[in-house]
């Protein structure tokens, strides 16, 4: 990334503003803006988030909103209420009390004498979903949003639930948030408040894992918060940004396809990152595009960029299974409207001998999954960096039902959402399928391309699962996630179908038989012809300086799967050291860890078990504060069992401590 010291206007920033709400209540705020603002006024750009602005998402801040800044606009980086230094407490995610707080921030932000009265929202994941949620309370500043990595449906495209199964990421990220927003403010910027803050944010901390789990169908708590409900409420042009490598891919088509309001979509081979700095290569000028973005809608100029085809999606060469990529070959495509008319549906017969062209026969084919099928699924969702991709297949196909086409003629490529239609039975009241599309490489190795996950019990929508009939015929629509891959001449396309697929979701209560009737089951394949290169072209990635840092302690990632060969018990270990940096700025040093263990017998649903432990720390001047956390997820055939941890300290003196054990009936998992 290009590093730009000098920008077309002058930058001061506010190191801290407070934002004073109806309630009284404060929220932290960080503002860059041109030093000139006052007599030359500029339109606004918010981030809002929980991530805490002081420590958490500095460094990428720095990298960004003083950019926007000297190309003449105030970027406004808030803490939510209840996390970082912002006052208050935070009760659950997205909840209305954090959009009726941005509704008060774009009003402050807008009758400041520095802005024009024109504000935008921008933000990844957690800023991605809020910006469009805000967006549908229509305040009448908000003109424009740019959402990356974010969903429109809460229920079928977040961490906690997918094709109707529990994600062990809602452990995971509840384990996360409980890390995150349980450190305290900085005494620097709070003054001696801070303690008392800390500890009132200590005793109110609500356990997410709980009140995640504790709504297991497409209900109205999952609804709130889900723009797809009402497309047409947004009234804002919403620019939807994404990667291959994300988890929340499927969102940017259903929001070009859903939003009246003016849209653009653009998704690369990235992970879940600004893609001026994402991963894989290659980047791009993100934030050259944003300002094309901005100046069009916050400053009415002609920027050229609504001219641009509606998506633009980069198109990926077939590559080895790997479990991290540092760059992606391949091209860039145009849709000048989606769904598009470039993509036609190729359908292919799932038959005795594989996957073909011509019907197959009406065979009845087995599968009953080992329970530790899917070690080789990678992160649910990619963003620390680390061996996060999905590695090879070959061991969890050997655990599954394979349907292999012929060594390809010429090059295939895909381009949207794989639909397999599969008629089935079971011989369990409770069941779930997995779904892989993968690349079978001439030596036998095999890519993970995409893949969908299903409760069976689900077949008549989200909000009203029903048992299974054992030996009844049932058919359904398994949705695999979008993507653009490109299949090279030589080589095979394989569907893989299991009945489990652990860590990723948690398994059904008991191991079921999956019956494939092959005669009427069918993939949907959405191919687009090869080599219609567009004639896109972006500018290297640009940004502000970094912020001066020190490195105190280096990061440290791994993943490793252990079999235990006397058990056959699997455990998946994640250690994430995200080491510790002193910000030279303030004095602040940082440092967090993770760790999470994941737990199954091949022969036993039941025992499977979840970890997640995290240790935090910050530091300044003989003042120290630290966090340890653990969440654990167990569960008997009715009931999922959730144990909890939390302590504080305050140099070496425990100043908190609480715990949570809670019992969640089953319902339908």
């Amino acid at each position: 990334m290009r590093v730009v010291g000098q920008f077309p206007r002058r930058v001061k920033e506010i190191e801290n503003q407070w934002i004073v709400l109806a309630d009284g209540c404060r929220l932290a705020a960080r503002i860059w803006l041109p030093v000139d603002a006052e007599d030359d006024p500029v339109p606004a750009i918010l981030e809002y988030l929980p991530y805490r602005k002081r420590d958490g998402t500095a460094e990428r801040d720095e990298l960004t909103h003083p950019y926007f800044a000297g190309h003449g606009y105030a970027a406004v980086r808030v803490d939510i209420r209840g996390n970082g230094d912002s006052d208050g407490l935070m009760h659950d995610e997205y909840a209305p009390q954090e959009q009726d707080d941005a509704l008060e921030v774009i009003d402050w932000i807008a009758a400041q004498p520095w802005c024009t009265g024109k504000v935008g929202m921008i933000g990844i994941s957690w800023g991605g979903f809020n910006g469009l949620q805000v967006a549908a309370r229509k305040p009448p500043a908000l003109k424009a949003v740019v959402t990356i990595c974010s969903t429109d449906d809460r229920y079928a495209d977040d961490i906690h639930y997918k094709g109707g199964c529990l994600l062990n990421e809602n452990l995971g990220w509840a384990s996360t948030m409980l890390a995150f927003s349980s450190r305290p403010p900085d005494p620097a910027l709070v003054g001696d408040r801070w303690r008392e803050m800390w500890l009132e944010r200590l005793e109110n901390m609500p356990l997410l894992a709980e009140t995640w789990l504790g709504h297991q169908r497409r209900d109205d708590y999952w609804k709130h918060g889900s723009v797809c409900e009402d497309f047409a409420a947004i009234n804002a042009a919403v620019f939807a940004v994404g990667g291959w490598g994300d988890a929340y891919s499927n969102a940017i088509p259903r929001l070009l396809a859903g939003l009246t309001a003016p849209a653009l979509g653009l998704t690369g081979p990235w992970i879940h990152k600004y893609p001026h700095f994402a991963v894989p290569e290659p980047r791009i000028g993100f934030l050259q595009e944003c300002l094309r973005w901005w100046d069009h809608w916050l400053k009415g100029r002609d920027t050229g960029i609504m001219a641009e085809p509606l998506y633009r999606a980069y198109m990926m060469d077939g590559a080895r299974p790997q479990g991290a990529y540092d760059e992606r070959p391949g091209y860039w495509l145009a849709e000048p409207s989606w769904p598009s008319p470039n993509v036609a549906v190729r359908s292919l017969s799932l038959g005795p001998d594989g996957l073909g062209d011509a019907p197959a026969p009406d065979v009845a084919l087995t599968v009953n999954s080992p329970a530790d099928t899917g070690t080789a699924a990678g992160e649910y969702c990619a963003m620390w960096q680390g061996p996060e991709w999905p590695t090879d297949q070959r061991d969890d196909d050997a655990r599954s039902l394979c349907f292999d086409t012929p060594p390809l003629d010429d090059r295939l490529e895909i381009f949207g959402a794989p639909v397999l239609s599969l008629e089935f039975s079971v011989d369990r009241p409770c069941a779930q399928v997995a779904v892989r599309l993968c690349d079978v490489w001439p030596d036998g190795a095999s890519t993970r391309v995409t893949y969908g996950v299903r409760n069976l019990t689900h077949l008549n929508g989200h909000a009203a699962p029903a048992p299974l009939v054992p030996g009844e015929r049932y058919r359904v629509d398994v949705r695999l996630d979008d993507i653009a891959y490109a299949f090279p001449p030589g080589h095979r396309v394989r569907l893989a179908l299991s009945t489990a697929y652990w860590p990723q979701i948690w398994p059904s209560p008991a191991a079921a038989t999956l019956t494939v009737h092959t005669g009427a089951s069918r993939l949907d394949l959405p191919v687009r012809p090869p080599g219609q290169v567009a004639p896109l072209v972006f500018p290297e990635p640009e940004g502000a300086p970094p912020m001066a840092m020190e490195q105190i302690r280096p990061a440290v990632r791994s993943r490793t799967v252990e079999r235990d060969l006397a058990t056959g018990e699997s455990v998946l270990r994640i250690d994430d050291d995200f080491g510790e940096k002193l910000i030279k700025a303030h004095g602040l040093a940082a440092a967090q860890s993770c760790r999470e263990v994941y737990r199954i017998g091949p022969d036993d649903p039941l025992s499977a078990a979840a970890e997640c432990r995290w240790t935090t720390e910050l530091r300044r001047d003989g003042w120290r504060a630290r966090t340890e956390s653990r969440s654990t997820l167990t569960a008997d055939a009715e009931t999922f069992h959730i144990d909890a941890e939390l302590e504080a300290f305050e140099g070496d003196e425990r100043v908190f401590h609480k715990t949570w054990q809670r019992a969640v009936p089953r319902d339908f998992l």
